[in-house]
C-alpha cells in the first residue's frame, strides 16, 4: 500500500509542476492573443477593440490572479473556454480523447501480440537464420516513419488492392464492423513503428534472464524446458518490455497527429495541431495537461503491474 501512496503522491506532484510549466511558458509567449484573434487580412485591430477583448478573456488581470483562476477551474476540473468560440474545452476532449486512446491501445496490443513471441523465439534461436532475418525486419521498420509507413499502406491495401478504405471514422455504437475497419490500418501503422522496439527489448530481456543461476538451477532440477521458459525466463523479461511500450504509448498520447491526419482520425492530436493554429491558448493548455495526466496515469497502472509482477519491486 506504501507503494502505490508514494506512487500517486508522486504523481500528482508531476501534474501539478506540468500545470504550473504549460501556465508560465503561454505567459511568456509573446504576442497578445487578443491582437492575434481580431487580427484579419494584415490588418491591425483598434486598440478599443482589443482592450474589450482583453477583459473579456479576463487577460487584462495580473498574472498570480490569472494562475489562481486556473488553478481552481483545475480542481473543479474545468478546463476553461476556447478563445475561438467560447466554448467549454473538456468536453471536446472527453469526446476526442476516447479515440486516441482506442488508436494507441491497439496499436501497443498489436505490438504485444507480434513482438514478445518474435523477440522469445530470435533469443532463443540466437545468431540463427530466424534471429537474423527478425532482426533485419525490426531494423527496418524503425527506420521508416509512421506517416511514410501510412501512405504505403493507403496505397497498397486501399488503392491497389482495395481491401479497406483509405481513412475516416464512425464509432463503435453505430457501426462496430465498420468502425473495427476504421481502426485497423491506423493502429497497424503505429504498431509497425512499436514492434521492433518490443522485439528488440524482449530478445535482450531473454538472453540477459537465460543467464540468470535460477534459471541454470531449474534446468539441472529437471524442469522441463517449456517450464523453464513460462516461469522464469518470460515472466522476468517481460518487465522491462512492458516498461518501454508504457513510454512509447506515452509519447504517442500527443504524436499521432500525422497518423490521425493521414487516416483521417478525428482525435485529440488534431484537436491540438488545430488549436495551435488558432493560437487558442486555453486549449492548448487544456490539451497538453491531458495528455501529461494521462501520461502520468499509465506510469502509475504500469509501476502497479511491476509490483504484482515482481514483489521486489515494492519492498525497495
Amino acid at each position: 500500500m506504501n507503494y502505490l501512496i508514494g506512487r500517486f503522491l508522486s504523481g500528482m506532484l508531476t501534474i501539478y509542476i506540468v500545470a504550473t510549466l504549460i501556465f508560465l511558458l503561454l505567459y511568456l509567449v509573446p504576442g497578445d492573443p487578443a491582437e492575434i484573434l481580431l487580427s484579419s487580412g494584415g490588418m491591425a485591430p483598434g486598440p478599443e477593440a482589443v482592450a474589450a477583448l482583453r477583459r473579456n478573456l479576463g487577460l487584462d488581470q495580473p498574472a498570480l490572479v490569472r494562475y489562481g483562476q486556473y488553478l481552481a477551474g483545475l480542481f473543479r476540473l474545468d478546463l476553461g473556454v476556447s478563445f475561438q468560440d467560447g466554448a467549454a474545452i473538456g468536453p471536446e476532449i472527453m469526446r476526442r480523447i476516447p479515440r486516441t486512446l482506442e488508436l494507441i491501445g491497439a496499436a501497443g496490443l498489436i505490438a504485444m501480440i507480434v513482438g514478445v513471441p518474435a523477440g522469445l523465439i530470435a533469443a532463443l534461436r540466437r545468431g540463427g537464420v530466424v534471429d537474423n532475418f527478425f532482426s533485419a525486419i525490426a531494423s527496418f521498420g524503425l527506420s521508416v516513419p509512421i506517416f511514410v509507413t501510412g501512405t504505403i499502406m493507403i496505397l497498397f491495401f486501399s488503392q491497389i488492392l482495395r481491401l479497406v478504405p483509405a481513412g475516416g471514422y464512425v464509432s463503435f455504437a453505430q457501426n462496430p464492423g465498420q468502425h473495427l475497419v476504421y481502426l485497423l490500418m491506423p493502429s497497424c501503422a503505429i504498431a509497425i513503428s512499436l514492434i521492433p522496439v518490443v522485439f528488440r527489448m524482449m530478445r535482450t530481456a531473454v538472453l540477459e534472464v537465460m543467464e540468470r543461476e535460477w534459471v541454470r538451477t531449474a534446468r539441472a532440477k529437471g524442469l522441463e524446458e517449456r517450464k523453464v521458459l513460462r516461469r522464469h525466463v518470460v515472466r522476468n523479461a517481460i518487465t522491462p518490455v512492458i516498461s518501454v511500450l508504457a513510454l512509447q504509448m506515452g509519447t504517442l498520447l500527443g504524436g499521432t497527429v500525422l497518423v490521425e491526419y493521414v487516416f483521417n482520425w478525428p482525435g485529440l492530436s488534431g484537436m491540438l495541431v488545430q488549436s495551435v493554429e488558432q493560437r487558442d491558448y486555453p486549449a492548448v493548455q487544456a490539451i497538453v495537461l491531458v495528455v501529461c495526466v494521462l501520461f502520468v496515469l499509465i506510469n502509475f497502472c504500469i509501476e502497479t503491474l511491476y509490483g504484482l509482477l515482481d514483489p521486489r519491486i515494492r519492498e525497495r
